[in-house]
């Protein structure tokens, strides 16, 4: 074994004496070319002192490290290893990461509170607006939030206070908008009320935001702007009902040009010649011409029927429906839904009439009414019908 360790120390000093052997340099200064020898021993004691200045440089390099550390605070209240010096850095970058995705969370959910509650604002405002996602909740905030999401909020807190300032407005017009159409269901001597289920009721006289408002921060002012909200949403609610009822109501003419031979109530009848009760309007015409549906529905009847000769019923939903008699041709089947302006068939003189014409019947609830209120409101029904967002009336098959 002592031969083997000889044979080794020998082979390495070998090895140390051939890497530092005396080398020749070349130097050209630019001018005249130098030579120059640096001896094997001059080489060794030179590589030496690079070792030892890189040894104390990596130290100085950790003790720097270790001040930074102590002076940032990470290790005072933990003092120990660096290994626990580093978990806390670490555990401290996870918190702050924890944080900034809380607020992002906040802010998402802010933002779509905000682009909600514009949507609800030009619904009333406009007439026009997606009812599925009006009626979706709005989304929660959060209750609790760190300095950097309430930094992030901020802009969109005050664009809630503008909102809510203009919600006030958005009421009025709503409001405005319900008691016009409102008085138009009761000229043709519908209830409104009839048509308008509305859960959660609330009252009060209306008052204005005033413009500070808009600057006030706190639980108080969101309590605000989120009664505002919820009063504008049971008006856009019965608005939005009302104005949905009103693609039942017929409001358009059943022929091209109106006449009328005979009106609706008491008249003499034509055959006995005795008083009877007419329940619609009769409108004269050549047998052939067109007739149309005077409102979205669907075919509840579409055939022969007593005094009615061939007869077209449609059921427009809500308890409304209409009636086109006399027919003598039908261009439709039962249970089939026809649109607002469709022709449903042809006039003719079936049944117990005395020439070509139309006998054209409302019903509400089953009762006759009259047609003639209707005919003459079909200007503003039919403005509200295709405000009202292109919806098809009727009930379902």
């Amino acid at each position: 074994m002592a031969n083997v360790s000889n044979d080794k120390n020998a082979n390495l000093g070998k090895r140390f004496r051939d890497f530092f052997t005396t080398r020749d340099f070349i130097f050209h200064d630019g001018r005249d070319l130098r030579r120059f020898s640096i001896a094997g021993r001059t080489q060794a004691l030179l590589a030496g002192v690079a070792t030892v200045t890189v040894l104390f440089s990596g130290y100085g390099v950790s003790q720097a490290m270790a001040g930074a550390i102590a002076v940032s605070g990470v290790s005072a209240a933990v003092p120990g290893s660096p290994e626990a010096q580093v978990a806390q850095m670490r555990a401290q970058v996870a918190k702050m990461q924890a944080e900034v995705a809380a607020a992002k969370e906040a802010a998402r959910l802010q933002a779509a509170r905000v682009e909600q509650r514009q949507a609800l604002i030009s619904a009333v405002l406009s007439g026009k607006g997606d009812a599925v996602a009006l009626d979706a909740a709005l989304a929660e905030t959060a209750t609790e939030t760190s300095a950097v999401a309430n930094e992030m909020l901020a802009p969109l807190r005050e664009v809630e206070q503008r909102q809510a300032a203009l919600a006030g407005k958005a009421i009025v017009a709503g409001e405005a908008r319900y008691q016009q159409t409102a008085s138009h269901f009761r000229r043709l001597g519908l209830a409104p009320e009839r048509f308008v289920r509305v859960s959660g009721a609330m009252g009060g006289p209306y008052e204005p935001m005033d413009d500070n408002n808009d600057t006030v921060a706190g639980s108080d002012s969101a309590e605000s702007a989120d009664a505002q909200f919820r009063a504008l949403f049971l008006t856009w609610k019965k608005l939005d009902a009302l104005e949905q009822t009103v693609i039942s109501i017929p409001s358009m003419q059943p022929v091209d040009k109106m006449l009328f031979t005979s009106s609706f109530g008491v008249r003499s009848d034509p055959f006995r010649g005795t008083a009877a009760m007419h329940a619609g309007v009769d409108i004269p015409g050549t047998i052939g011409t067109p007739i149309y549906a005077t409102a979205d529905g669907v075919i509840s009847h579409a055939g022969r029927q007593g005094g009615y000769g061939n007869l077209v019923q449609i059921n427009h939903g809500r308890g409304i429906e209409t009636r086109y008699g006399h027919l003598s041709k039908i261009l439709v089947a039962d249970n089939t839904r026809v649109r607002r302006g469709q022709m449903i068939g042809l006039m003719g003189s079936t049944g117990r009439s005395t020439g070509s014409h139309l006998h054209y019947e409302v019903r509400v609830d089953g009762k006759a009414v009259n047609p003639i209120p209707f005919l003459q409101s079909g200007e503003y029904l039919t403005a509200v019908q295709n405000r009202a967002q292109g919806g098809v009336g009727g009930p379902a098959k």
